[in-house]
């Protein structure tokens, strides 16, 4: 009974994903082909993960949100009007058990930055045995840097390779190619950081 509870709220949240993602193109007036030329990505596949038929990775969920030039925050599913409805906190503050999350089956992704766009992202991303940021290396400006909570990925920056375990902390230069994985056979953990993002505003 258990299992089928964690399977439909698996599925919940792909869902939301794809409702969010099909939310935000049609607030920005954007047909399919208009987001497939701006971000790169199939017609086709952007369908598909819309509909909940494909899983995007963590490089198609990048090219996505910076194709629509929309907040880390907006990408999981947040509003400018809920990210400041938090009671008596400051807006600075995002209590843990306000974390929104977005599942892409062998990878999560948890947000703990606050509300709000903000030039430092923070998340903890869990890849599970065999997850990666995707097939096609990511490459964009930005600083990145984290530290792996728990578990071993291996990070390739450019045609540098290092596995990485748990303690382990790395900081690179965003616009040059590069990805991460999960070749172990159990799910790590690690503190993903993104900085000084830079979001076109003509789009």
């Amino acid at each position: 009974m258990d299992q089928q509870a964690d399977k439909t709220a698996e599925q919940s949240e792909h869902l939301r994903v794809g409702a969010t993602l099909r939310k935000l193109r049609k607030e920005k007036k954007m047909s399919l082909q208009d987001l497939a030329a701006a971000s790169g990505v199939s017609v086709g596949m952007i369908s598909q993960v819309e509909r909940d038929l494909a899983n995007p990775s963590m490089r198609l969920l990048s090219a996505l949100r910076r194709a629509l030039n929309i907040s880390m925050q907006e990408m999981f599913g947040e509003s400018p009007e809920s990210s400041t409805d938090r009671g008596s906190d400051p807006g600075f503050v995002r209590r843990a058990e306000n974390r929104p999350e977005i599942n892409l089956g062998q990878l999560r992704k948890e947000l703990l930055t606050s509300g709000g766009r903000h030039n430092l992202q923070i998340m903890i991303l869990r890849f599970e045995p065999g997850g990666q940021s995707g097939g096609r290396a990511l490459s964009y400006p930005a600083e990145k840097g984290g530290l792996v909570l728990q578990g071993e990925l291996v990070l390739r920056v450019n045609d540098e390779e290092a596995v990485l375990r748990e303690g382990d902390s790395f900081a690179f230069d965003s616009a040059l190619p590069h990805g991460i994985r999960n070749d172990s056979d159990a799910p790590a953990d690690v503190l993903w950081v993104i900085g000084a993002v830079q979001f076109d505003r003509h789009l």
